[in-house]
């Protein structure tokens, strides 16, 4: 039984492919497109479905669309349309030829009536050049087998039903679904049930976005850029946050109004420079933040007496956040879904919807690797630089050749194995780079064209992160999809002071061997050249550009850039000296 996911509904359109509670391939749509989150002008144009990580799934099974048992969309319109028909604002039958009519906001029932529309799109609007795997099935079909399936509910589900638990609390915070902005709930014995939810307009990522709009970046994008400034700066702000963000002694928080402007003075306009002012505000913010979850998993641990925790949603995504959960918050064991934010609800959806539909109640799959993306063999690449004239050399020792490259300090281009799902690269497409000198955090944010104040994250041999990062009393550290932060130990801080934060802490991902051998093989050659279990670790990717997917984007990214060569499949290509 095939079970495919759609998110098309806000940003970060994907689409993931379940086979009888396997995951077969997820991606995002971004990284076929080029086009970052894809975003595009608005109405209609901004929510297109994801047609080409749509045909990567179905191609990676060898499928077709006809042959899918069920299609699970990350979005359920009934739940907006019959509370806001109930006000008068509009009438929107659920019907694939449906028009709105409209007696108040324009947008709303343009952006439903589009998701109304969408198994009608998904059989009548795919590219030309993608019709093959999509033909052969009708709209009535498409319609006997579609599920719209609640935003907050895919974001529970891609958590709890990809985790290692079978008794969990679930907390999932974003900015907003049809309704909702956070949900708690509690999976166990094959059941999942909502406890609570937060709606509209208090919504703890809707704020974060304000703040990051007000500091001058994209506020529906850049939050981390507003979670590493907060670093550099004081909490001189925190009781007007608190008095934004007020929690009710019950798990649940409101919202007043934040008046960013009127308390803080003119926004930060993008390409001004940085002041403690701003930095005072991000810090504050994200204290606040730090403390209002801290009480909401205080009241869930306390109504499912659950030792685990399963996160998921945009504010998932905050790995200060979370380690701070993890070292201070109730749970014993806390999981992020690596595709926190709304990319990751195309797999909830499609897990939810063929774990309901096997009725089995049993899982069958835990995601302990996000290496569900396209993959590329050494014949297509070889091939691929035939035919674009680039002069290349095969390795026969790919860790140990790289491994020697870094060890001068050079900085690699990493293109192996299949692409990671969602937002951080995991050392499939990977820049890496030697941590052991400090200024090469500067020169990689002078390549990608970041900002000089953002750290860049180590990746280490799980079998030896303890040895360099803080392990908060345990006798390991397990951070497979770089979720959290850590503190580096003071006496190793001089030796990989690249990857170290301002407040000492690094964003760390460990590898395991049978997670990614390669990189688990080159970590350990970089380590027997230099005593060092650690490389820095970044996305393939400059400014502006989603992280790269294919061979082509990689070429195209290594030859744009300060890049010093391109390790990709087996091969090795340079820049001329």
């Amino acid at each position: 039984m095939y079970t495919l996911g759609i998110n098309a509904a806000f940003h970060d359109c994907s689409a993931a492919l379940v086979r009888d509670g396997t995951v077969l391939a997820a991606a995002e749509e971004e990284r076929f497109t080029r086009i970052k989150h894809g975003k595009r002008p608005v109405p209609f144009s901004a929510w297109q479905l994801p047609y080409h990580a749509i045909d990567y799934c179905l191609a990676e099974a060898g499928c077709r669309l006809a042959e899918v048992d069920h299609i699970a969309y990350a979005f359920d319109p009934r739940l907006l349309t019959s509370e806001m028909a109930a006000e008068g604002e509009f009438t929107l039958p659920l019907e694939p030829s449906a028009r709105p009519t409209n007696k108040g906001s324009p947008w709303e029932p343009l952006f439903l009536s589009y998701i109304v529309n969408a198994p009608r799109q998904l059989k009548d609007g795919v590219p030309h050049h993608l019709q093959d795997r999509f033909r052969g099935v009708t709209l009535e079909r498409i319609l006997e087998r579609w599920h719209f399936v609640e935003h907050h509910l895919a974001h529970e589900a891609s958590a709890f039903l990809a985790s290692p638990f079978e008794d969990a609390a679930v907390l999932t915070m974003d900015g907003r679904g049809e309704r909702a902005s956070t949900s708690y709930g509690h999976f166990r014995a094959g059941h999942y049930d909502r406890l609570k939810q937060i709606n509209l307009p208090h919504s703890l990522g809707l704020l974060y976005e304000d703040v990051t709009r007000y500091l001058g970046f994209l506020h529906s994008s850049d939050e981390y850029k507003v979670m590493a400034l907060a670093s550099y700066g004081r909490p001189v702000h925190v009781e007007e946050f608190r008095h934004i963000v007020q929690t009710d002694g019950h798990g649940g928080y409101r919202l007043e109004p934040s008046h960013l402007e009127r308390r803080f003075g003119p926004g930060r306009e993008r390409g001004e420079s940085f002041d403690e002012s701003h930095m005072d505000i991000a810090h504050s913010l994200q204290q606040v933040l730090e403390e209002t979850v801290l009480e909401m998993a205080g009241w869930l641990h306390e109504a499912t007496n659950a030792d685990n925790l399963c996160m998921a949603g945009g504010v998932a995504l905050n790995c200060v956040m979370n380690a701070r959960l993890a070292d201070e918050g109730p749970f014993r064991n806390v999981w992020v879904q690596p595709a926190a934010g709304d990319a990751g609800t195309s797999l909830g959806a499609a897990l939810w919807v063929d774990f309901h539909a096997r009725e089995s109640g049993l899982r069958k799959w835990v995601m302990d690797h996000a290496y569900l993306g396209p993959g590329y063999g050494n014949e297509e690449i070889e091939a691929f630089l035939e035919r674009s004239g680039i002069r290349y050399r095969r390795l026969d020792d790919v860790a140990g050749a790289a491994a020697g490259l870094l060890a001068q300090e050079k900085v690699l281009g990493w293109f192996q194995g299949r692409m990671e799902f969602g937002p951080r690269a995991l050392g499939a497409r990977s820049i890496l780079a030697s941590p052991r000198d400090a200024r090469m955090q500067g020169r990689l944010n002078e390549l990608k064209d970041r900002e000089d104040f953002r750290p860049v994250a180590p990746v280490v041999l799980q079998e030896k992160a303890h040895e360099w990062f803080d392990s908060r009393g345990r006798d390991r550290i397990t951070a497979p999809f770089m979720l959290f932060v850590y503190d580096v130990l003071p006496e190793r801080a001089a030796q990989i002071p690249a990857v170290r934060h301002t407040d000492g802490t690094a964003r760390v991902q460990t590898v395991e061997s049978r997670q990614h051998p390669l990189l688990h093989r080159l970590l350990c050659e970089f380590d027997a050249l230099t005593g060092v279990p650690v490389l820095v670790n970044t996305s393939f990717n400059t400014r502006g550009e989603p992280v790269v997917c294919s061979v082509r984007d990689a070429l195209e990214c290594f030859w744009t850039s300060p890049l010093d060569a391109l390790v990709i499949g087996d091969y090795l290509v340079e820049k001329p000296s």
